[in-house]
């Protein structure tokens, strides 16, 4: 009985272990075992891709002889993780540029996501509804518009939005003969407390000295260099008559060129460099004629200070395309060349001049920008002035000109042509 019984546990225990050698799961009907059939259902599985590629964000700006726009552009995609700026560079002929950029947003195209724009198409763009107002993202960014160069914050205000922050500025200046000018008087001038009728007895005084024919030389024919010195003359044109009436006492002066009614920039700074005028107005770049080698007028002999009733404003603008797919990505890129790291890296690799005030005092800047040295062009950035903000701005700039130059040449009056510009700025 012992043995039968020791011969059937052993028969047990090696059935059992024969089972435990074998896979005991259940077989589908497919003949294969669940954990065979979950593994191919796993295998077969989409997985979840998890995105790594950046965000392309394109920006319409022209092209620039300096390394500054791509040394921004590279600063800003090395801080990020999440978008990567590529730069649609167009070409330095800035009425092609208006007619591509236009004919891209006017068709609600998302070609382009943040705008570089002349100061003076902000308003049309916006106008059209082109551009994005930039009032919420600015308050809920804690940036404050004070903090920009005035002139080209309201270049870029549109009906009582803000649709831009200035990419980089520029401005009307006077420049005098400082080996003529007595210091005291210089003093005035760099303190931008004196008028333009100062500026003409100014004129008459020193005309003639250290070889100068003329007293003051400026843009008075009819073109856009016109319109940006009616804005200074009528302050804005906040007072269009007054304004006027003294751009006739200066064209008729016995220490003004003939033929000023002909005058461009180019006119204008010969006859400076040249030696030949006491006073001149123009734009920053005829500094760098002086400084040059071929220039008869030293640096020495050059002052520098703010024009009467404020400098008008050029340079270019930054927005944001309305139809932007990544708009978020672009105001962030939008804020950081209007920033402070930005506008250094375009002011120190480019000279262009800052738009962002803070970053007009930084030294490293000054160093870079030798005319932030003086006192009358920090002055200058103070008293900025816009050019008319309008939807149709090239057609308000001609019948500015136009008017002004019939009223300066004689052939109508001052009381039609005042009528004439508070028309055309309706």
């Amino acid at each position: 009985m012992k043995k039968l019984l020791s011969i059937t546990l052993i028969v047990l225990l090696l059935a059992s272990l024969f089972v435990g050698c074998t896979n005991d799961e259940p077989k589908t009907d497919e003949g294969t075992t669940q954990n065979e059939t979950n593994k191919e259902e796993t295998k077969d599985e989409p997985k979840e891709e998890v995105s790594t590629e950046k965000q392309v964000i394109k920006f319409a700006a022209q092209a620039d002889s300096t390394p500054a726009t791509q040394a921004v552009i590279d600063a800003f995609n090395s801080s990020q993780e999440e978008f990567v700026v590529e730069w649609v560079e167009f070409t330095n002929d800035s009425a092609q540029m208006h007619d591509q950029l236009i004919t891209s947003l006017s068709s609600g195209s998302d070609e382009y996501d943040v705008l570089s724009m002349d100061v003076v198409w902000a308003g049309e763009f916006a106008g059209a509804g082109y551009i994005e107002p930039l009032d919420v993202k600015m308050s809920e960014a804690g940036i404050n518009a004070a903090d920009y160069n005035a002139g080209s914050m309201t270049a870029g205000n549109y009906k009582g939005k803000q649709y831009t922050l200035p990419f980089f500025s520029d401005l009307g200046l006077l420049y005098y003969r400082s080996d003529i000018v007595s210091a005291e008087e210089a003093a005035v001038l760099e303190s931008g407390d004196y008028t333009y009728a100062d500026l003409a007895a100014m004129a008459e005084k020193y005309v003639g000295e250290g070889g100068t024919d003329f007293g003051f030389v400026y843009q008075s024919k009819q073109y856009e260099g016109l319109t940006c010195n009616v804005t200074e003359f009528t302050k804005g044109y906040t007072d269009i008559e007054a304004g006027l009436e003294t751009m006739k006492t200066f064209t008729e002066a016995s220490w003004t060129p003939e033929d000023i009614l002909n005058y461009t920039e180019g006119e204008t700074h010969t006859q400076f460099t040249e030696g030949k005028a006491v006073f001149a107005r123009n734009w920053p770049y005829q500094y760098g004629i002086i400084k040059g080698e071929e220039s008869p007028l030293t640096p020495e002999q050059t002052g520098v200070a703010p024009l009467p009733n404020g400098g008008t404003v050029g340079g270019w603008l930054l927005g944001l395309n309305k139809n932007s797919d990544v708009a978020e990505g672009a105001w962030t890129f939008l804020q950081f060349v209007t920033g402070t790291e930005g506008q250094k890296i375009m002011a120190t690799q480019g000279g262009y001049l800052p738009g962002y005030n803070v970053v007009l005092s930084d030294e490293e800047v000054k160093a870079n920008n030798e005319m932030l040295q003086f006192d009358g062009f920090q002055k200058a950035l103070t008293s900025t002035l816009s050019r008319p903000v309008s939807p149709e701005y090239s057609k308000t700039s001609d019948e500015v000109q136009v008017n002004t130059h019939k009223y300066l040449s004689g052939s109508s009056d001052l009381e039609s042509t005042v009528a004439a510009l508070e028309n055309s700025l309706k």
